[in-house]
């Protein structure tokens, strides 16, 4: 059902039909959501909320439609919009015609003003109308230029608003009626709808008992109901301005009381919050999608990366982040981590928080957060974001720098488990910080024998860089392993760690080891730096580049 129909399916039905204004799409998808039957998209309220020009024909018909689109395509419900005069005279109007019906919204409004033409709420203004006749022709250009039979053509006559009378009001309506209008809005701005009420009278009145339904605007007379109205005979009914409004009164007064307050906590109470403002403008259905045809079908991994933990040994430092946050010249830690996955192609991002979490405020990344992260180890930490390590994934600690051709070269295997490791052991002279790797094999197609800490430096040949990438294969074994573990034996000492929870990543490596899974391992001489003490800062700030 078009839009056109569903407008008349509404007045056909209940007998009446009540619009609010739209100045944008997010109030008309409020007015949808408020339960009005159908939208205005107010050329007052477009002027003012899209350029901040007076409605005076100033935007173009063009930047006017573009408007309504947005507007049209935000709701379901019908939309009629005001088109003013029409752009100009009738050729104007045919082309106009033509756009607004191929844009979907169900109907249209063109008045009897010149052009260009002035709000004719503005105060004191009295100007002239087009004669009858042009403004007739207008509306007989419009229904002659519609391609379906139930597209809406309202016929606005201001000859109230002009002072011109009621009988030039009657006049000019029954003109615009015999030319094909759907409808005829006959607007006043008297305080009391007197003229209105007599001006209806007189129209369901007549003798053929074919009158077109008439509209009303009641923005001077504000006391009067759509209810009464439609009883003394005018079935459609717009508030045309009060959304926008409100909105001003409401922007006026909160960016009031910010600035004077210099801080946003007292007001934070009494706007939307964001997770409204999401949900109005689709961002749960967006991540649906992006769940079903990017993240299903991408060949790009994600990355997971773990950056909960404190750590006492850089205090003060990680006073008031957490070290993931630290800056090196520019950027911090976490920044040079997701631009450079970014650059290998690499666009979810998830990030695991725990110490000081409410600093971690980055774009293009996904947060997710472990509440315990003072009791457990970088092994929970990952499984707090096991939803990101469902497929091909980048398994990467917080605190780990590393140059592009690392990140390269460790995307290049095909294995279903790989490490990044550092070879030969200590050749840069410092001693080895994190983990060390027993290594077997050939140059080139090296694999893990053993990971820990409690390997001595006379047993080990390399250290694990803190990267580890898995395959859709690679990523199942470890979540099955997971899952096994925490149902058997959760409580029990696991590995290097008094249980599972408590437990690192390299216990989940030397665990898969145990159980006969091969673990493959990129062997790289540098490029790579991790963060575990004061002198390993102060040696980023030497080496990083700006």
């Amino acid at each position: 059902m078009t839009r056109s129909e569903q407008f008349r399916k509404i007045l056909k039905t209940k007998g009446r039909v009540l619009l609010a204004g739209a100045h944008d799409a997010l109030s008309a998808k409020l007015i949808e959501e408020a339960g009005f039957d159908a939208v205005w998209a107010s050329s007052f309220g477009i002027s003012a909320s899209s350029k901040c020009l007076p409605d005076a024909n100033v935007l173009t018909m063009t930047e006017a439609l573009e408007a309504v689109k947005g507007m049209n395509e935000a709701i379901s419900i019908p939309l009629i919009a005001d088109c003013d005069n029409g752009y100009g005279n009738a050729i104007n109007v045919i082309r106009m015609t033509r756009e607004y019906e191929r844009a979907g919204v169900a109907g249209i409004s063109i008045e009897d003003n010149p052009f260009p033409k002035k709000c004719s709420l503005y105060p004191g203004e009295r100007q002239e109308l087009v004669d009858i006749d042009e403004m007739a022709g207008r509306i007989h250009a419009a229904k002659s230029t519609q391609r379906t039979k139930d597209f809406f053509v309202i016929a606005r006559t201001e000859a109230l608003i002009a002072g011109l009378g009621l009988d030039e009001a009657f006049a000019r309506a029954r003109a615009y009626e015999e030319a094909g209008a759907d409808a005829i809005l006959i607007h006043s701005r008297q305080p009391v709808p007197d003229e209105i009420r007599a001006f209806a009278a007189r129209w369901k009145a007549r003798r053929d008992g074919r009158a077109v339904p008439l509209v009303a605007v009641p923005t001077k007379y504000p006391g009067i109901s759509s209810k009464e109205l439609a009883k003394i005979g005018i079935p459609i009914v717009i508030f045309a301005n009060q959304a926008l409004r409100a909105s001003v009164v409401a922007m006026k007064e909160t960016l009031s009381e910010m600035k004077r307050l210099d801080r946003i906590g007292p007001v934070d109470k009494k706007v939307a919050p964001l997770s409204e403002i999401f949900r109005l403008v689709g961002q749960p259905m967006m991540e649906e999608n992006e769940k079903r045809f990017v993240k299903n079908f991408k060949k790009a991994p994600s990355a997971v990366i773990v950056a909960a933990g404190f750590e006492e040994n850089l205090w003060p430092l990680n006073s008031e982040r957490p070290k993931a946050m630290l800056e090196i010249r520019g950027k911090s830690i976490l920044e040079r981590q997701r631009d450079l996955l970014r650059r290998a192609g690499i666009e979810r991002i998830a990030v695991v928080t725990g110490y000081k979490r409410e600093k971690v405020s980055l774009p293009q990344v996904q947060i997710y957060p472990n509440a315990n992260y003072r009791t457990t180890g970088s092994l929970h930490s990952l499984f707090c974001a096991e939803e990101e390590a469902r497929g091909k994934f980048v398994f990467l600690y917080g605190d780990v720098l590393f140059e592009e051709h690392v990140l390269e070269k460790l995307l290049k295997s095909k294995a279903d488990v790989t490490l990044a490791v550092k070879r030969p052991l200590g050749s840069d002279g410092s001693k080895p910080e994190r983990d060390l790797v027993v290594l077997r094999g050939p140059a080139g197609q090296e694999e893990i024998a053993a990971i820990g800490h409690q390997l001595g430096h006379s047993e080990a040949n390399g250290e694990f860089m803190g990267l580890a990438l898995f395959s859709k294969r690679g990523a199942q074994s470890l979540r099955e392993i997971y899952e096994s573990l925490s149902r058997k034996n959760g409580h029990s000492r696991f590995h290097n760690a008094p249980n599972l929870r408590s437990a690192q990543f390299t216990d989940m490596i030397q665990e898969m080891l145990a159980r006969k899974h091969k673990v493959h391992a990129v062997c790289l001489s540098g490029g790579w730096l991790d963060i575990e003490t004061f002198e390993d800062y102060r040696k980023a700030w030497q080496e990083v580049k700006a």
